[in-house]
């Protein structure tokens, strides 16, 4: 039993290697032929055809039906007599302004001590003292039958200090438009300078109410905002450990 366990095991390591190793080979070809040219970049496709790309379902409130007056020049939802240019319908286009300025400080420091004895100090034991040499080794006694003692100390520190700024701006495209009015948006940008991409995407939810007369929105005004900002190129290759390093780092257990 024990040795078709082992057996299981190290099938199952022996598989895991073979994967790792099948993945890193790829890796390493695509790597190999790109040698001495420019990332490539993605093709513009429509986000809601993504393989991935599930549609937003939220809570909504109960349905309002706003009030027609009659012979008035009002409409509801419009900002003033001319049309409205902010976007309003799916595939319609607006700004995001992305201004990140994060500092945060954390400090943590635990420490514990734990002292603790104990002992019999027996000089009587119903008469049975003198008889404890017959069944104990000769240097026990009855007033040495038991003595424990312990101590325990921990001390913990720890230290965060991070610091983010990030200004960007980008244009994002309405993909979806809940029930209560509110757009679901999606955009990307990829910038690409000698050898190097730099990536922007950007989706959430925003409120038509939010949106600026130029069509503007911020970052801080989308609800369920998912931003990612990263790059690719030989520089972000260089930066990134070695797949077997961190490998090692996962399936090392100290």
């Amino acid at each position: 039993m024990a040795k078709s366990k082992q057996k299981s095991n190290s099938l199952r390591l022996a598989a895991f290697a073979a994967a790792a190793l099948l993945l890193g080979a790829c890796n390493v070809v695509d790597r190999v032929v790109g040698i001495g040219g420019e990332p490539k970049m993605s093709q513009i496709v429509n986000p809601v055809q993504a393989r991935k790309y599930q549609p937003v379902v939220l809570p909504m409130p109960r349905e309002r039906h706003a009030l027609h007056e009659p012979n008035s020049l009002w409409r509801p939802g419009a900002r003033a007599f001319f049309k409205d240019q902010r976007a309003s319908q799916i595939g319609d286009i607006l700004t995001v302004n992305i201004t990140i300025e994060d500092e945060a400080t954390l400090d943590n420091e635990t420490s514990r001590t734990r002292d603790s004895a104990e002992d019999s100090d027996i000089t009587n034991l119903l008469g049975y003292e003198g008889a404890l040499g017959k069944i104990l080794p000769e240097a026990a006694t009855a007033a040495s039958l038991a003595s424990l003692g312990s101590k325990s100390s921990a001390t913990g520190t720890g230290s965060i200090s991070r610091s983010e700024s990030v200004s960007l701006v980008v244009a994002a495209i309405v993909t979806q438009i809940l029930p209560n009015g509110n757009m679901v948006i999606s955009g990307t940008q990829e910038v690409r300078v000698n050898y190097e991409k730099r990536l922007l995407t950007i989706t959430g939810v925003v409120r038509p109410e939010d949106i600026s007369a130029t069509n503007i929105v911020k970052h801080t005004q989308i609800a369920e905002a998912r931003i990612a900002y990263g790059g690719a190129g030989i520089l972000s290759q260089v930066q990134q450990p070695r797949y077997g390093q961190q490998l090692f780092d996962i399936i090392y257990p100290f």
